[in-house]
């Protein structure tokens, strides 16, 4: 009897592993559909783990509902209490095609004929139901102890979007219900910080339908956001040794033909457009124009190393269905920078520019990183001496900081090695941001030269680097990672003044003055409402700090602080509140670090 490889993932008091608690689960959400709509009514396809859970694609011959994840469930949990024993075998392909081809399920047959030859097959079977898998279960549908269906989506069979639009059916699953409990509170937390909905609360931004999906409309508030965003960015650039460029966002279409991106990112770039008889293409990448930069002159050895940064808009044709509010769009603005260098420079570069990501990403907040180097991939450019260089100046960073990391083998990009950094959210989330890219390609396509001290020509080396990634993504982060409520010196308004009547107005509207004079975004609240609502409403929208002041508050100068967690606070004078208030509102230094050699 087979039963398959276990995962590697943490083991529970029953001894399995979550991968193959999970797996066995997807095989129950699939039997279940089975069992309540009929063999002829759903046709299976695949039914893999992710990271914390699981999904089935399925293709009903009715679509399925909400209201039907509920009947799904309660079949499962029967399916559970059955304790059927879940058993493996290997089967051949003649008997595993006969098999799914008599039962009339065209994508198991379809799978099987594109897996090598070679490759083993094997059925697993728990009561009545049979499926195609490579195994990794538990011994029995009874040793599932918890498990919620958590959604439906749309998914097209095998990701290409020329095939059918499947239905994928998601869930979860965990050692106890305690853990279960806990995961479902966490995404209830996540749905209440999802940056669309806070996006709309907050009016920070829009998509538009008219304008394009993808495409981002900054509303006063948001733009504001970003602004206070891209100031701190540009001026920690300039402090730590970057220039800034500007590059157009349109090129002759010969310049990507150089790059070499119409060869192979051409299905994810927008154009061409006629100008004049010329084909031009809207940038999908800024790195070519930063090159050009380079080669309008001769440059000495003495010149390196450049360092150029750009926040560079660039656009990308992304599928419609994989488009996600501010995390996945077609226009975006890349935080972008091209390092060019001396192969004897290229260490201290490296250590450079990481003590700069850390920096960067620790101002905004976040503290807790995952790192990924990945290596030289099989077919890739350079040669093996620059690809180990590198490599090993990577490794040397990251564990020069003491960062923790994960080696991607051969999960470099043809051109280079790679550092990626992923943050962690409040939510314990992590998010792809920050890369560090060597590039031994595009310096060769374009012909890249430097004089050394030897009097002849060398090629520099290239490094790409982006540090928050896009700002729209990184944007769609920071509000579900502080829930909107942003630090105070990036909030959008930092004070509101609440007076409890109009007799107050006149002094509400100096507190204001003085509030702003002092450097701080501030409203007046003066609609004829309630002050509860108003102090609810103040809340709603993050702010900082509402400013109650009555008649009391007038006569001896004074504001009542609420902060937007509803902590009332004694009031005080004005002038202690601004000394108090700039300290927490104050920017992060802008000025990097030294980084150590």
């Amino acid at each position: 009897m087979f039963t398959g490889p276990m995962s590697k993932s943490p083991e529970g008091a029953n001894g399995h592993s979550l991968d193959a608690i999970r797996h066995s689960a997807a095989h129950v959400t699939a039997q279940a559909l089975k069992r309540i709509f009929g063999d002829d009514r759903v046709k299976i396809a695949i039914g893999p783990t992710i990271d914390n859970g699981f999904y089935y694609d399925v293709d009903p011959a009715v679509p399925l509902t909400p209201d039907d994840l509920e009947k799904v469930e309660q079949v499962m949990h029967q399916i559970i209490k059955e304790d059927l024993p879940i058993r493996g075998h290997q089967v051949s392909r003649e008997e595993a095609l006969r098999y799914w081809r008599e039962r009339n399920e065209p994508y198991k047959v379809e799978i099987i004929e594109s897996i090598p030859e070679d490759e083993p097959l094997y059925h697993y079977t728990q009561g009545e139901f049979t499926d195609l898998c490579r195994g990794g279960h538990v011994e029995s549908t009874g040793q599932i102890p918890a498990v919620k269906l958590t959604g439906l989506a749309g998914a097209y069979w095998r990701g290409d979007e020329r095939n059918k639009m499947l239905q994928r059916v998601y869930g979860t699953a965990w050692h106890t219900k305690e853990e279960l409990d806990a995961y479902l509170a966490r995404i209830e937390e996540a749905k209440r910080r999802d940056h669309r909905k806070l996006g709309r609360e907050l009016d920070l931004f829009s998509v538009n339908e008219e304008v394009g999906p993808g495409l981002i409309l900054w509303h006063p508030k948001g733009g504001l956001v970003r602004k206070l965003i891209e100031d701190f960015w540009r001026e920690a650039h300039l402090r730590g040794g970057y220039d800034i460029v500007y590059t157009p966002h349109i090129a002759n279409r010969q310049l990507w033909r150089t790059s070499g991106h119409l060869d192979f990112f051409a299905e994810n770039m927008f154009g061409p457009v006629a100008v004049e008889g010329t084909e031009y293409q809207l940038k999908p990448m800024n790195c070519p124009f930063h090159i050009e930069i380079y080669m309008t002159r001769q440059r000495s050895y003495r010149d390196l190393p450049f360092r150029w940064a750009e926040l560079g808009t660039v656009y990308r044709y992304e599928r419609s269905g994989v488009l996600h509010g501010l995390l996945r769009v077609r226009g975006f603005t890349q935080d972008d920078a091209h390092l060019f260098c001396r192969p004897d420079q290229m260490e201290a570069e490296i250590r450079r520019v990481l003590d700069f990501t850390l920096f960067i990403l620790r101002s905004f907040g976040f503290e807790d990183f995952e790192v990924n180097l990945a290596t030289r991939p099989e077919k890739a450019t350079g040669s093996d001496e620059a690809w180990a260089a590198a490599t090993a100046a990577l490794r040397a960073a990251v564990e020069a900081r003491g960062l923790a990391y994960v080696v991607d083998e051969g999960g470099g990009a043809f051109y280079g090695p790679k550092i990626d950094l992923k943050i962690k959210d409040s939510l314990g989330r992590a998010w792809q941001c920050s890369t560090i890219q060597f590039d031994f390609n595009e310096p060769e396509r374009f012909g890249m030269e430097y004089i050394g001290e030897d009097g002849k020509p060398h090629r520099p080396y290239m490094i790409h680097r982006a540090l928050l990634g896009s700002l729209e993504r990184f944007f769609g982060i920071l509000v579900e990672h502080y829930g909107g409520a942003f630090p105070a010196w990036l909030a959008p308004v930092q004070l509101v003044v609440l007076p409890i009547s109009r007799e107050v107005h006149g002094y509400a509207n100096e507190v204001a003055a003085r509030l702003r004079a002092a450097g701080f975004r501030v409203a007046v609240d003066e609609r004829d409402e309630k002050l509860g609502y108003k102090i609810r409403e103040a809340q709603v929208q993050k702010v900082p700090y509402g400013l109650v002041v009555g008649k009391k508050e007038a006569e001896a100068g004074l504001v009542a602080p609420r902060g937007r967690g509803g902590e009332a606070m004694p009031a005080e004078p004005l002038d202690a509140f601004i000394a108090r208030f700039a300290r927490e509102a104050a920017a992060p230094d802008p000025t990097p670090p030294a980084t150590q050699d």
